[in-house]
């Protein structure tokens, strides 16, 4: 029997940055009941940002569920957020660590991974996935600042995580990064989020070469809507009801749809010979690009 996901429309909200999941209505799914875990990541060690809520929660969830030990960075504003997620982490029998800073920091970035490593002896798995967002109806609009926030949230945080975490990555290691298909597309009112997308693909596709003879695998999901808190923080309360509405599902997809993508790539078992690539999670979309 298949799940049942809210459909569009969604009851029309908003919520100021960076925005809290526990406030969410209808809240996102990210619990995956139906997934059973399969020990893919048995014993692995995992680090993922933005791991409080959304897409993140939910892959270190089921990371915890095929075995792994978990630490998750988030901002300290989102702490009720992240003691949640580490509940649920411990509830599949794993560790959760608990990192609170700013990815847009590079010391901090440095620090995570080495708390990492204190705290459970190694690191296997790094998933970029922490990101800021907000919606502009025209270029000038978007300030210096935003620029700046935009791109160092989601390609400086992503290049400084992975620098951090090549010290310690083995080989088998696998690095993830959470791409979009505004990356592919591109996006009327979020350019500057589109911009670090389409940023964010190169990246994965680069660094996959570069580290191929170091046997470290590096792949990219790029969704397409998800119900997360990135919505109520950074559109208007009407565009939020409909997220997802123009989709062929004609719903936004959950947390819990996107997460197994994230397994497939960090498990050996199901990805070893995949590297370098995008995989799109576009709620039943065909094109991309």
């Amino acid at each position: 029997m298949s799940e049942s996901h809210p459909r569009s429309p969604l009851p029309p909200q908003t919520q100021p940055k960076p925005g809290l999941e526990s406030n969410m209505r209808p809240r996102p799914q990210y619990l995956a009941t139906q997934y059973r875990g399969a020990e893919k990541l048995a014993d692995k060690v995992a680090l993922v940002t933005g791991g409080d809520s959304g897409i993140g929660r939910s892959v270190a969830v089921l990371f915890a569920r095929e075995g792994a030990d978990v630490a998750i960075v988030y901002l300290p504003a989102e702490q009720s957020d992240a003691e949640t997620t580490k509940h649920a982490i411990e509830q599949e029998g794993r560790r959760a660590l608990l990192l609170p800073g700013d990815v847009r920091d590079r010391e901090f970035c440095k620090q995570a991974v080495q708390r990492t490593v204190e705290e459970f002896g190694k690191l296997d798995v790094l998933v970029n996935n922490a990101a800021y967002q907000q919606s502009r109806p025209s270029l000038e609009e978007i300030s210096d600042d935003d620029w700046d926030t935009t791109f160092r949230t989601n390609i400086y945080g992503y290049f400084q995580m992975a620098k951090a975490a090549l010290k310690h990555l083995p080989e088998g290691g696998a690095i993830i990064n959470c791409g979009s298909i505004t990356g592919l597309e591109g996006s009327k009112n979020l350019i500057d989020y589109a911009a670090t997308k389409g940023a964010i693909h190169a990246f994965t596709k680069s660094l996959a070469q570069n580290l191929a003879e170091r046997r470290i695998r590096v792949n990219c999901v790029a969704p397409g809507p998800i119900w997360t808190p990135l919505q109520p923080v950074s559109k208007p309360a009407e565009e939020v009801a409909q997220h997802g509405a123009d989709t062929p599902l004609e719903r936004p997809g959950q947390p819990e749809e996107v997460a197994p993508a994230f397994v497939f790539f960090a498990s050996n078992a199901d990805s070893s010979y995949i590297s370098g690539e995008i995989l799109t999670v576009l709620g039943g979309e065909t094109r991309a690009g």
